[in-house]
């Protein structure tokens, strides 16, 4: 009896202190950052590992890792064009044309590009602060980014084979295929002739692929081919979520 007092006591002086204090208050759960936000955050790791290799004085990483920064950055470009193009102007054609520059040569001038670098690495992030206050463009441009970032790994694909890189030719056509699944849908709806000429296509470039050394020569145009319808689908999403 007098154990049960005491929790008949202790409930009464809870609900005693809701009465006179109110219940108590819960932090708002943190809305979820949009699809905008999300994915060019993304991108910034690979410029960051970038700015690692150039510290270390490693041009090769460096090189590998602006290569799969500019890649990245294709997917998501087409946010910061839109939004501003003094900014996207500043991040494309001046810090990166110079740093790919720069990085091409026979003896890369590491510290150089390690300025490019630090410099665009802090244009980037005045993107994702842009972005990230501003309000949210046509849900269409969702589209055109997930469609893009995709499409990023078709295209690398010839350049990989121009390099004699088969095993990379190889992987970024197995990543391009495992996300087809995901924007299909958004092919078939502008262009079902579209849809079935990249289903076939696909088929045959994974055929070309298998070869211990592949006939770059069919393969380049394989991929071409697919990329022109991809691209035809891409340019019409694009031209909806702009309203022209």
């Amino acid at each position: 009896m007098i154990k049960r007092a005491r929790h008949i006591g202790l409930g009464v002086i809870a609900a005693l202190a809701v009465t006179l204090y109110g219940a108590p208050v819960l932090a708002a759960p943190a809305s979820p950052e949009r699809v905008e936000v999300t994915s060019i955050k993304a991108v910034r790791p690979t410029l960051v590992n970038t700015i690692s290799a150039l510290q270390q004085h490693d041009a090769a990483r460096a090189k590998a890792a602006f290569e799969d920064y500019d890649s990245a950055w294709n997917g998501v470009e087409v946010y910061i064009s839109t939004r501003s193009k003094d900014l996207y102007d500043s991040i494309e054609h001046n810090y990166q044309a110079r740093i790919e520059k720069t990085l091409s040569g026979p003896n890369p001038d590491t510290a150089t590009a390690l300025l490019d670098a630090q410099a665009m690495l802090a244009k980037y992030d005045e993107a994702i602060a842009l972005v990230s206050k501003a309000a949210p463009l046509n849900p269409l441009y969702d589209d055109v980014a997930r469609l893009r970032i995709v499409r990023a790994h078709l295209r690398e694909v010839n350049p990989a084979l121009k390099a004699g890189n088969i095993a990379k030719a190889r992987k970024s056509y197995t990543d391009f295929n495992d996300q087809w699944d995901s924007i299909e849908d958004l092919i078939k709806e502008r262009s079902a002739d579209a849809y079935v000429a990249i289903e076939s296509g696909m088929i045959k470039i994974e055929q070309a692929l298998m070869p211990d050394k592949p006939d770059a020569a069919q393969v380049t145009a394989l991929v071409n081919g697919v990329m022109g319808q991809y691209n035809g689908a891409l340019a019409q999403v694009a031209k909806e979520a702009s309203g022209r």
